[in-house]
């Protein structure tokens, strides 16, 4: 039973990241219908901008992790204009591979500035064991849960109550009817990028923190959000939360339970994609598109 329920909350700890960054990836396709590759390498950006403003820059540290998100948030808007902006009307191909060739530009940049040695970062949750039900828990853990429902919440709150959000809903349900009621679609775009990066950063963050370093390796993570969007729909916000959880703790348990020389904990989650693929190609909560030709 320890064992149980250290599994899970490890496993729930880590779908909730990937959770976030699943959000992002979301927003960009529900906006702009465009598949992110580049995902992974937003979470990289913002634990490097938060090393800079933090062990860097000295920052005390609440005001370098916003510093940190703010320019993340640029960055995302930044890629939104510059790069994909000007690729609007092509066909969806060349859109993917651009991001896909983005992804390599942001790890060459990063490579250029802070080299490919990890680096040592700052811990902002603390790591005191709590015992739960007789399981010991990281209190790191804990709060990387805590964090990231605050943040979804933060979000909710903004879809349903902001003009902003009510617009990013408006276009994400039908773009030309948006626009025939005044709505900026490049707006909407440049607000669901930086939202994605925000949300990447935060992931990123939450991973620096518990890992207590920073290195490229972190935006392998960025991988898992394909298996997480997937299961839970790639329109579906909710299904990016669920997903999220589900693929966290399937990759805890087959980890925990199954031999570790199997490798199981890392294969898991794409076993999960090939299924659902074959199973319900549009995720759980995914919108089932029919066409009639």
């Amino acid at each position: 039973m320890e064992k149980l329920i250290q599994l899970s909350l490890s496993g729930i700890a880590n779908g909730a990241i990937y959770a976030l960054v699943a959000l992002g990836f979301v927003l960009i396709f529900k906006s702009s219908d465009v598949i992110n590759f580049a995902q992974g390498e937003l979470l990289m950006i913002g634990a490097y901008l938060t090393y800079m403003t933090v062990q860097q820059f000295g920052l005390f540290w609440p005001i370098g992790v916003v510093v940190a998100v703010i320019l993340a948030a640029v960055v995302g808007v930044l890629i939104q204009q510059l790069v994909l902006r000007p690729l609007i009307g092509e066909p969806a191909i060349s859109v993917i591979m651009v991001t896909i060739g983005l992804s390599s530009v942001l790890r060459a940049i990063v490579g250029a500035v802070w080299g490919i040695t990890p680096l040592p970062a700052p811990q902002f949750l603390p790591r005191d064991p709590i015992n739960i039900l007789g399981a010991t828990v990281g209190m790191d853990k804990l709060l990387a849960i805590g964090l990231a429902l605050l943040l979804f919440g933060i979000l909710t709150v903004f879809f349903r109550t902001s003009s902003e959000g009510i617009a990013m809903r408006a276009v994400a349900d039908d773009q030309q009817a948006a626009l025939s009621m005044g709505i900026s679609i490049k707006r909407v775009w440049a607000v669901a990028w930086a939202i994605a990066a925000v949300t990447a950063a935060a992931g990123g963050i939450l991973l620096m923190s518990i890992f207590g370093g920073v290195s490229g390796t972190i935006a392998h993570v960025g991988l898992l959000v394909f298996p997480v969007v997937i299961l839970g729909g790639l329109d579906s916000i909710p299904g990016a939360v669920v997903g999220g959880v589900i693929i966290g703790l399937l990759e805890a348990f087959a980890g925990g339970y199954l031999p570790p020389e199997l490798g199981m904990g890392q294969v898991t989650p794409f076993i999960v994609l090939v299924l659902i693929l074959l199973v319900r190609p549009y995720g759980l909560f995914g919108q089932k598109l029919i066409e009639r030709v």
